[in-house]
């Protein structure tokens, strides 16, 4: 019996997302009206978040492919080889609305739901990152989501047992209504045993495993898809309620599920739930999937079909299993006190169906469901280019020190140790370098080889220039790497934009993967993994364009690393790259004049492949142990912290004749690193230097306890420390009731 009791209006169709034009393509594609069950099945497939409608496109540019490279996008995380028969599976995804409308669970769901797909895929997680944008520090709402975020993404990951060892936070107006919670996971697997989704077989059993189905989430998928408003607080229901100790069970059943043989497909109940992971399974297996949702384990009573297929409830799991091992995998659930439940099979009828005590509540092509989603080709306007800004008409402080302290205490720059510190980092007993650094360092089981993870962006530079900020983000993350000594490999984005619907909007995000894809290829850096984020918008008003970048690299011997901590009195400085005193769109315009104007710096991606192979050679050569890479804030910025992580001070006696020295301290040149030597050995690495044809030139020495800036004014490291590690500690415990 086929059921269709439910009348499907206008109105309807709007409440699930879908425009008249995609309502009418579906019908076009049963030939009938639908069920409800059918209509929610189709608007979750075709939302923005599962569909890719407006950016696939565009995503199909960017290279994804290497002699390392496993598994590129299309799968529930990207695989790469790390040697040793190791590889390294990880992938970055947004949970941005749910984390505005409930900081705490949107936060920590975002994590449980990263940690699923790497564990999918076979991988056991080792580290976890994440990247952060919130409002305003004024807005009444700031306080409330960051202590929400913070206390989320710790509570989630500290109990699962994962340490979190880097990432970025940053504050700006267009976040007040929107913040940005990106979450990013990273797992070791035997590079022969990986798993994948692609179910195969017919008459296979397909089980659901894990916890029960409740009503938490419903339509979480079509709300990420679509702009806030002034009923924003009325989908809270759509958040999902997380549980990171029944995650922890998941995780070592389906680990030991899957070297049981058992196993012939799995797919993480992500965005969706049982309608994206179904339909996912069968279709990339070209086969079609019966269910009989009356077998699904639920928590509530009297959850209807509709419900059951769109519920995102979380720490759950689908899977294909060889026929006959039935018993033996559900024996391992029980074991670990989990649900498991056959409530389906695999046909060859290449239909999705659901079944509902007998009744047939759906029954839709299952290829079409993803293969047919709507494709646009939306409509953009490329960057108007911003003129130069040069350094004669930005008008120099009254004092460079007293700059230096407002930039390092600034809400951009300033310590993040308030955050950080409420994340285990040390969990596992593997991590090298902690968050503080420009990356963070995970040792690869026990033995001396490593992997260095970081997750950044500058988003006024992409606003200013998507195709330049695109290409730089790209770069600062192979910076990040290179600069504790790794060799970049490869990176997972998380596209964080505005309403495409709007032109300019859309020409961001094409602009901006447009420059990541030209820096992925001049770096050898594929993107492997990612997700896009869209709608992200509040009563009309988008965030900046953020684009993202997790990058992880490998080292062969972690014990050959570099800090960003000053380590020796009388070391000399050394600055690999040419100082331009670029100010356009620097952190230096912004916090010290209040301008966000002009061009932002430009990337020149041979000469950041050039310098940085440099700069890591000598890593791993053993000639230097202490670098920094330049980026915000510029040479000044990077001596400072690098001042207060070992406490030293340093001279820079002059800057460059001709330029100013508030443009040579706080520019913003790309292609840059900061180096401290032996004063012996810095002779060595100019004269390799020069050999290379790249510009390296000493610009002062580690001395005493403060900071002499050219001109000779004098700032001690106590004093920067106090300014730098006091805003976030202060800010916050100012905390107010919840807003």
């Amino acid at each position: 019996m086929f059921r269709n009791d439910v009348p499907i209006t206008p109105e309807l169709v709007r409440q699930h997302g879908l425009t008249p034009d995609e309502y009418q393509r579906f019908r076009g594609l049963i030939g009938r009206d639908p069920t409800l069950t059918e209509l929610g099945i189709v608007s979750a497939m075709w939302n923005e978040h599962c569909s890719y409608k407006s950016s696939r496109k565009h995503l199909r540019g960017l290279p994804t492919t290497g002699p390392w490279v496993i598994q590129g996008p299309g799968e529930n995380a990207g695989v790469i080889d790390i040697g040793d028969g190791l590889a390294c599976v990880f992938k970055m995804e947004s949970h941005n609305h749910p984390s505005f409308i409930e900081p705490y669970q949107g936060a920590a769901t975002g994590v449980g739901g990263i940690l699923r797909d790497v564990f999918t895929m076979g991988a056991r997680p080792i580290a976890a990152l994440n990247a952060l944008r919130f409002g305003s520090p004024d807005h009444p709402r700031t306080r409330h989501l960051v202590s929400g975020v913070v206390a989320g993404i710790g509570g989630y990951g500290n109990s699962f047992g994962v340490p979190t060892v880097g990432g970025a936070v940053g504050f700006h107006p267009r976040y007040d209504g929107n913040i940005l919670v990106n979450a990013m996971a990273v797992g070791l697997a035997k590079a022969d045993a990986i798993f994948y989704a692609a179910a195969s077989g017919v008459g296979n059993p397909i089980v659901y495993l894990g916890s029960k189905t409740g009503r938490d989430g419903i339509h979480g998928a079509t709300m990420a898809s679509a702009e806030f408003d002034a009923e924003t607080e009325s989908k809270r229901p759509t958040v999902q309620v997380g549980d990171p100790f029944a995650e922890k069970l998941l995780l070592e059943a389906c680990l030991e599920l899957m070297k049981s043989g058992a196993v012939i497909a799995i797919q993480d109940m992500g965005a969706a739930g049982l309608t994206c992971s179904a339909v996912e399974m069968g279709a990339k297996g070209d086969l079609g999937v019966e269910l009989d949702i009356e077998k699904v384990p639920a928590r509530e009573a009297g959850m209807t079909p509709y419900e059951m297929m769109l519920s995102e409830s979380q720490e759950r799991m689908l899977m294909v299993l060889k026929p006959g091992m039935e018993a033996e995998a559900e024996a391992i659930f029980v074991k670990w006190g989990l649900d498991f439940a056959v409530i389906g099979k695999t046909t060859d009828t290449l239909r999705f169906v659901v079944k509902w005590h007998g009744d047939v509540v759906a029954d839709l092509p299952i290829k079409e469901l993803g293969d047919e989603a709507p494709l646009y080709d939306r409509p953009h306007i490329a960057n108007t280019h911003l003129p130069e800004i040069h350094a004669a008409d930005v008008a120099a402080p009254a004092s460079l020190t007293e700059a230096l302290k407002r930039l390092v205490g600034s809400p951009e720059l300033c310590s993040k140790r308030w955050v950080y510190e409420q994340y285990d980092h040390f969990i596992g007993g593997n991590t090298v370098q902690k968050p503080g650094g420009d990356a963070a360092i995970v040792r690869v089981e026990d033995g001396p080889r490593g992997l260095a993870l970081t997750a950044d962006v500058t988003p006024r530079y992409c606003e200013a220039d998507p195709v330049e900020g695109g290409r730089q983000a790209v770069a600062e993350a192979w910076r990040n790497i290179t600069a504790v000594g790794g060799r970049p490999l490869a990176i997972t984005d998380n596209l964080n934009f505005g309403n495409p619907e709007k032109p300019e909007v859309m020409g961001q995000l094409v602009g901006c993967i447009q420059g990541i894809g030209e820096a992925c290829k001049a770096l050898d850096f594929p993107v492997v993994s990612g997700n896009v984020s869209l709608y992200n918008e509040t009563n009309g008003v988008g965030i900046l364009p953020t684009p993202t970048i997790g990058g992880v690299g490998v080292l062969d011997d972690v014990a050959r690393h570099a800090t960003i901590a000053l380590k020796r009195a009388g070391d000399v400085l050394v600055l690999v790259g040419a100082a331009e005193g670029w100010l356009g769109q620097s952190i230096y315009l912004s916090v010290i004049e209040g301008r966000e104007e002009g061009a932002p710096p430009p990337v020149d991606l041979s000469l950041e492949r050039r310098n940085g192979d440099f700069v890591r050679g000598l890593i791993v050569s053993g000639q230097i142990d202490t670098v920094h890479d330049l980026s915000d804030g510029g040479l000044a910025v990077a001596l400072a912290e690098m001042a207060m992580a070992g406490s030293f001070g340093a001279t820079l006696p002059e800057a460059p004749e001709g330029m100013p020295a508030h443009a040579y301290l706080f520019g913003e040149d790309q292609a840059r690193y900061l180096v401290a030597v032996p004063a012996e050995v810095a002779t060595d690495i100019l004269y390799a230097a020069s050999a290379q044809g790249i510009d390296a030139s000493v610009v002062g020495v580690v001395e005493g306890d403060g900071l002499t800036l050219p001109g000779g004014q004098t700032i001690s490291v106590a004093e920067l420390r106090e300014a730098h590690e006091g805003w976030l500690p202060a800010y916050m415990a100012s905390l107010p009731a919840a807003a």
